[in-house]
């Protein structure tokens, strides 16, 4: 049937705002939970043991007016049974419609499938009669095509679970999504100790502008109390120290596939030193690749 100028127009306007489809597939125990955490972690719209035929109405869903939805992954494997069989099919299509997917496919050798299903005690979806093997030789002349079709795959034999993270973020997370983010907190010690953090600094060193009576009422926010905060050249030092530490340490989460970091910088009541220097090492780490930025102030108000 041929398309008319209005349905072309209709067609384009529910276009679908999908940025990145993943489908992550492939073996048995080979590591597709784990893959798909790293992108539930980065903000995908996230589904496990999806039928093909069901990503066809998940992209229909996606493409309504009204969807907010830019980035998703489904995971589709031999779960599905008869289900499954249409997947090259499905992604032919979305292929035609012009749908931005990616196939990642999780390999592994016979050996550590075999071990990883005597650790889990588990049931192979394609061992009707308990072989674990023969379920694995099976899934693997089903898987070929597939394989053949990826957009990477990846042995995961030898890999450990944060190594498969660090070779997904590496290689299949958009590059400059923001994917971790990072939450610096001020906080005052004499108001209890910040329970969620995963990294603590206390600058209770610093000079304490609480002492002096015209900068008490102010904040950290304040460039009166920033100035009275480094007035002995210790600040600096501090930040010289702290800038390595942390142009070190962040890329390395990134890496990780760590999705929050909570860092806590305490001083007495949480209301000049330390807000100073949150709000200070979060305007520094703004807009960096990979990387979003937010300030908590637990204390300023106490």
């Amino acid at each position: 049937m041929a398309t008319t100028e209005t349905g072309r127009a209709e067609e384009a306007q529910g276009a679908s705002p999908l940025k990145d489809l993943v489908v992550i597939t492939g073996f048995s125990g080979a590591g597709k939970s784990t893959a798909m955490n790293v992108f539930e972690d980065a903000g995908y719209f996230c589904v496990d043991n999806l039928p093909p035929e069901m990503i066809r109405g998940l992209v229909d869903l996606f493409s309504h007016p009204g969807s907010k939805v830019e980035l998703a992954a489904v995971v589709c494997d031999v779960r599905g049974g008869e289900f499954f069989e249409p997947l090259l099919e499905v992604l032919g299509e979305l292929d035609d419609r012009g749908v931005p997917d990616r196939v990642l496919f999780l390999d592994a050798d016979d050996g550590a499938l075999l071990t990883r299903y005597k650790e889990t005690r588990r049931r192979h979806p394609l061992a009707a009669d308990g072989s674990v093997a023969a379920g694995i030789l099976a899934e693997r002349e089903i898987l070929a095509p597939l394989r053949e079709r990826a957009d990477l795959v990846v042995d995961t034999t030898t890999l450990s679970a944060a190594a498969l993270r660090r070779r997904v973020v590496k290689d299949m997370l958009p590059i400059g999504r923001e994917r971790l983010t990072v939450s610096f907190t001020s906080f005052g010690f004499k108001h209890g100790p910040h329970r969620e953090a995963d990294l603590i600094f206390d600058v209770r060193f610093l000079p304490n502008p609480h002492y002096v009576e015209e900068l008490r009422p102010l904040t950290g926010r304040d460039d009166r109390v920033v100035e009275y905060v480094g007035r002995d050249g210790k600040l600096d030092e501090l930040y010289e120290r702290l800038h390595a530490l942390l142009d070190f340490l962040l890329p390395q989460y990134l890496l990780e596939g760590k999705a929050h970091l909570t860092i806590a910088i305490g001083c007495t009541g949480g209301r000049h030193r330390s807000v100073a220097i949150s709000e200070h090492l979060a305007a520094r780490y703004k807009g960096r690749d990979g990387i979003a930025v937010d300030v908590v102030h637990r204390d300023v108000e106490l």
